[in-house]
């Protein structure tokens, strides 16, 4: 437990130095912002209902630009987007040791393979723990200055509307980031595991819903797949039924959702271990 805390403390420290990290953070904040309130607002201060805005009402535009909505609009985004920026970072966290050497660098010093990479693991889920805190804040902060503007209710959520949208965005990110990482282990470098993973969660979990659509017996897979499990979470939160949001889907309920989430989760923390620790790292 010793040599596990120190490796998270030391990756953690490598990570908040690491330029790559800090892109992909910005690029989700920013997307996020962009998505969730800047075509909002261009739509609503336009007064047109137009794909802009998932053809949503004025009224209800502007309800989810409050701080009310805050648990709701801020984990839209992460079943497809998100997930992906995010998995890029569990991609390059594991998948640039095999590309740089410094696997091979890291377990010459001493502390245990399950160590050294459970605390990359460690770090990469106080990375997304703190993500999903900072873009609540500052989707609250952008809500209060829309709501301020335009003399609507200033009121923030229940406690437990927030702690349940931030759980929810903790479960998406945290399945996506690890997925990352098992695949980062599988390719053995950044670069092939960043393509495999953003190909898997934009192209070829939505190929397998169009197939399933066409061939009833597959359903019991696609509806069980990551994907699906990110997106439902992500419904689970919504209270305004408007157009289809990119990987938002109605398929599970959210206590399956949770629990197929938290599978996927230990999955992909146990596969990346066992094979970091059976392989040869040259």
């Amino acid at each position: 437990m010793t040599d596990l805390l120190a490796c998270a403390r030391a990756e953690f420290a490598r990570m908040v130095k690491w330029p790559a990290m800090w892109i992909l953070v910005g690029t989700w904040l920013l997307l996020n912002l962009t998505f969730a309130y800047l075509f909002n607002y261009l739509a609503y201060s336009s007064g047109s209902s137009s794909r802009m805005s998932n053809g949503l009402p004025r009224d209800l535009l502007l309800r989810q630009m409050l701080p009310a909505a805050v648990p709701e609009v801020f984990t839209q985004g992460m079943a497809m987007f998100g997930g992906a920026l995010i998995l890029v970072l569990g991609a390059l966290a594991i998948g640039s040791g095999y590309g740089w050497g410094t696997w091979k660098t890291a377990l010459a010093q001493g502390p245990s393979r399950i160590a050294v990479i459970g605390g990359t693991i460690v770090s990469l889920a106080a990375v997304v723990v703190a993500l999903v805190c900072v873009a609540f804040v500052v989707d609250t902060g952008v809500a209060a200055l829309i709501a301020a503007t335009q003399h609507q209710s200033l009121a923030l959520p229940s406690a437990s509307r927030i702690l349940l949208g931030i759980l929810t965005g903790t479960a998406i990110l945290a399945m996506w980031t690890l997925a990352g990482a098992l695949i980062g282990a599988l390719a053995r470098g950044p670069a092939l595991a960043v393509g495999l993973g953003l190909v898997w969660v934009l192209v070829v979990e939505n190929l397998l819903r169009g197939v399933a659509a066409l061939f009833t017996p597959l359903h019991p897979l696609t509806d069980h797949l990551p994907g699906t499990a990110a997106g439902s979470l992500a419904n689970a939160m919504r209270t305004v039924q408007g157009a289809a949001t990119p990987g938002v889907v109605d398929t599970l309920t959210r206590p399956v959702a949770f629990v197929t989430t938290g599978v996927y989760v230990a999955v992909f923390v146990v596969g990346t271990l066992w094979l970091i620790r059976r392989r040869d790292m040259a």
